[in-house]
Parts: C-alpha cells; sequence; structure tokens
C-alpha cells in the first residue's frame, strides 16, 4: 500500500493532472524496474499473526531492522510505521503484512539481489524473536478478527469505507499479499502499448502465480483466492477497464478515470483527513466539504492516483498487480516475466498480437477462470497453459535481446529467472497446486504444515 506522497505546488490547471502522468516518460536507457512484494509474519510458537506491538510484533522487526542495518524509520504519530535506505522502503499493509518496495534498479539481477538481502536480513531479526515469514496469496486459516489492524491512518478510513462498497474489501486489506513490479515508459503511445498488454495478460501471472487455495482453514475452491477477492472489492475502482482499449486512450483518458472514482483522505501536517467519497473535481474548484476553500497540491493528486486499485494501474510508471505473493524464488520471476515482455519492442509488439484479438467480455473471462483454475483455466476453447507457454517465450526472447548480463558477466542474460514458471509449465502445477496435493497428501488435512515447509 502507498505512502503519502510529497512534493508539487497547487493545482491551478485541469492540464497538470496529465501533464503529471506525461512527466514520467523517459527514454529507454533510463528505464529501471521496482519490485515490490509482501509477507505474512507470525508467532512460531503460536502460529498466529504479529500484533503491531510487544516483544514479537511488527514493530520489534521494524526497529530490529532499523538497528541492525541502517534503516531509517518512518513515523506516523508515535509509532513507526515503516522503513527508507538507498531508494528503497520497507512499509506496513492493514493487516501487518511486511512489504518491501525496492529502489529502481537496472536489471533484474539487481533487484533480485535486493529482495535477497532484504529477506536475509528479515530471517536474521525474526529468527531472534521467535518469528517467521511466508509467501502466499491469502492468510490461509486465520480469521479477520485475528489480524489487528495496523496504526496507519490511511487504513483506519478504508477498514470502515471498505465494509460500505463491496464485500470483499476488508479481506484484502487484512488477509492477502501480493508481489508486483514497477515499470516504466518512452512515451504516451509506448504507455498505452504497454498498459493495454499488461491488462490483457494480466490474468496469465494471476495463473502462474496463483498460491492462495485456502482461506479460513480450508481448501477455497480457487486458486487465487486473492484475485477472487478483487473482484468483489470496490467497482469503481478495480478491474480490467475495458476504456483502456477504446480510441483516443492517453494520459487524459487516466486522468478522466481517477477523477471519477471518490476519495479515501486528503493528507496534511502528518494526518490523514476524512474526505471519504468526495470528489477531486470538487477539491479543485475549492468545494471539498473535508477542506473547504482550499484546492489540491500536485502531491494531493499523486496521493489519489494511489487509492484506484485495476489489474494494472498507472502513476508516472505501471504497476503489474495480478500475482499472489509467494515462495523465494518466484520473487525474482515476476519482474522477469514483465520486463521480457515490455523492455523490448519486439517481445512487446508480440505480446500485443497475443492480446489485441481479445474483447472486454473476453478479457474478464480470463480474469474470472484464473482465479478460479489457475493453469487449468479455458476461456472459448481456449486453454490457459497454452496462452502462459507463449507468454513465457515471448518475455524470455525479450529477455534474450536485452542481454544484461550478471555476476560480473558468468551469467550471459536475465533468462534463467524465468525457470521457476517454466517448471510450473512443463508440469501443469502452479504453487496453488503444490500445496493443494500437499494437504490432500503428507498433511492429511493439516494445514498448519504450511508454515513449517513454506516459510522463508
Amino acid at each position: 500500500m502507498s505512502i503519502p506522497q510529497s512534493g508539487g505546488g497547487p493545482i491551478e490547471h485541469r492540464d497538470q493532472l496529465a501533464a503529471y502522468l506525461e512527466a514520467g516518460c523517459k527514454p529507454k536507457e533510463d528505464w529501471r524496474i521496482g519490485t515490490e512484494h509482501e509477507k505474512f509474519g507470525y508467532c512460531k510458537d503460536t502460529l498466529k499473526p504479529l500484533p503491531y506491538d510487544g516483544d514479537r510484533s511488527i514493530k520489534a522487526m521494524l526497529e530490529g531492522l532499523q538497528g541492525r542495518f541502517g534503516w531509517a524509520p518512518v513515523i506516523e504519530g508515535d509509532n513507526i510505521i515503516g522503513l527508507e535506505k538507498d531508494g528503497a522502503n520497507v512499509s506496513l499493509e492493514p493487516g501487518g503484512q511486511l512489504e518491501l518496495s525496492g529502489a529502481p534498479l537496472e536489471t533484474i539481477h539487481q533487484t533480485c539481489d535486493e529482495v535477497n538481502v532484504h529477506l536475509r536480513e528479515v530471517r536474521e531479526i525474526a529468527d531472534e524473536i521467535g518469528v517467521g515469514f511466508i509467501g502466499l496469496g491469502a492468510a490461509p486459516i486465520w480469521s479477520h478478527d485475528e489480524m489487528p489492524l495496523m496504526p496507519k491512518g490511511r487504513y483506519k478510513l478504508m477498514d470502515a469505507y471498505m465494509q460500505k462498497v463491496g464485500t470483499h474489501g476488508t479481506q484484502m486489506m487484512r488477509r492477502t499479499c501480493t508481489v508486483q513490479v514497477n515499470l516504466d515508459f518512452g512515451s504516451e503511445p509506448d504507455m498505452v502499448q504497454k498498459m493495454r498488454v499488461a491488462l490483457a495478460l494480466q490474468p496469465v501471472a494471476t495463473a502462474l502465480f496463483a498460491n492462495s487455495p485456502f482461506f479460513d482453514g480450508k481448501p477455497n475452491g480457487h486458486k487465487s483466492w486473492r484475485s477472487r477477492i478483487w473482484r468483489d472489492l470496490d467497482d469503481v475502482r478495480t478491474g480490467m477497464l475495458p476504456f483502456v482499449f477504446e480510441d483516443g486512450f492517453g494520459f487524459e483518458a487516466w486522468v478522466d478515470y481517477v477523477l471519477d472514482v471518490p476519495m479515501y483522505f486528503v493528507y496534511r501536517d502528518g494526518k490523514y483527513i476524512d474526505a471519504l467519497g468526495q470528489s477531486f473535481r470538487d477539491f479543485m474548484a475549492g468545494r471539498l466539504p473535508a477542506l473547504p476553500g482550499e484546492i489540491p497540491t500536485l502531491s494531493d493528486w499523486a496521493d489519489h492516483l494511489t487509492t484506484v486499485f485495476p489489474e494494472a494501474r498507472m502513476k508516472k510508471f505501471i504497476e503489474m498487480r495480478g500475482a499472489d505473493g509467494g515462495p523465494w524464488r518466484r520473487l525474482c520471476a515476476l519482474p522477469a516475466l514483465w520486463v521480457g515482455l515490455m523492455y523490448d519492442q519486439g517481445a512487446l509488439d508480440a505480446a500485443w498480437d497475443l492480446a489485441k484479438g481479445m474483447d472486454a467480455e473476453t478479457r474478464e473471462a480470463w480474469r474470472v477462470a484464473a482465479s478460479v483454475d489457475g493453469l487449468d483455466a479455458v476461456v472459448g476453447g481456449h486453454k490457459m497453459i497454452d496462452l502462459a507457454r507463449d507468454v513465457v517465450d515471448i518475455a524470455r526472447a525479450g529477455l534474450k535481446a536485452r542481454a544484461k548480463p550478471g555476476l560480473g558477466g558468468m551469467v550471459a542474460d536475465e533468462r534463467h529467472f524465468l525457470h521457476a514458471l517454466e517448471d510450473s509449465l512443463e508440469t501443469g502445477m502452479t504453487p496453488a497446486d503444490e500445496l493443494l496435493a500437499q494437504y490432500r497428501g503428507d498433511w492429511n488435512g493439516d494445514l498448519s504444515r504450511i508454515y513449517e515447509e513454506f516459510s522463508y
């Protein structure tokens, strides 16, 4: 979940909103990769989720990372709610999920090294205080009431609002985890092509990374329950966004979409002011009930951009949002997949050739089928596993064309980061399938075994 934005003067003209997005355009040599991943923490002896405070807690983890590894604290009120260092930050999701938002890096070798260092640091502190962390798309056993809401003003506002606009919003906040990658664009036409490919092929990522087959202590009938949750959360700010595929889509169309999404808050002087359901258009006219007479700044606009949650999201970069959190090696496979598709023009064109024949109904059908059946999904007689093979083949070619070596040149390029996905395509088994096989086999229905066998 995004942290408050900063910088930027008052918005005096609507043109500034699109200009803010357009300012994200970069030459190809400046394109970077930002990987984010969330994970659930728990007490090893009780297998219960971490509270915010106490000897074994989120606060203890953050303070341990700060003291041992030189992270700077992020404070809200009297509480430490995150960490910052070298362009990266560690933050809290609403239910205490610990998130690494990585620095913008040039290669997948670098972003994977960053993930590995972070997980080693987390494990060092966690082992000392009797805590474990696990990468899953949804909390397999814990109830809503067992997962305390973190002391962040944004979450307090969202928690109440989510219960009014959808049936699964509070499940998303407290009981899901994701891995995502943030990628750059070079121009408005490049952004348009990347957004269309990102949205159309996001269900493929959902299928390949499906890792949430359990909820409330039992199988839930879906390979990705996290994806299922997002389908009934808040219709005005989620989904596959058919308008992105219409003629004329660009920065202005994205502005129109975000302006039509009701606000959550305004951030002022370290506090979140309740603006739930209010209009950013009214804010621009000085008529926001929460702050009568004030007009927004560009940082307010940047904050509002973080309150839309479609399957792919544009800010000054594009976020790929369709994958479940998962095991260690898949945290590097997700950026490999999307960088391979997006950062080589030949690969991007090939990916669009795969996607451009899909209509809105087909794209939505793939989204639903991926959450239910993963790689076993079938839509209109077409098999997800065949589509996924094509997508991974294109990504592999894109990574080969990038030719970014690692380990001082000993590793030729970034293609080996796709091995986890290639294994799934060879076996037909996603992480969710592997978990279900264990549950029905060696575990004999004892879901508590998941912590011992699948934690980091």
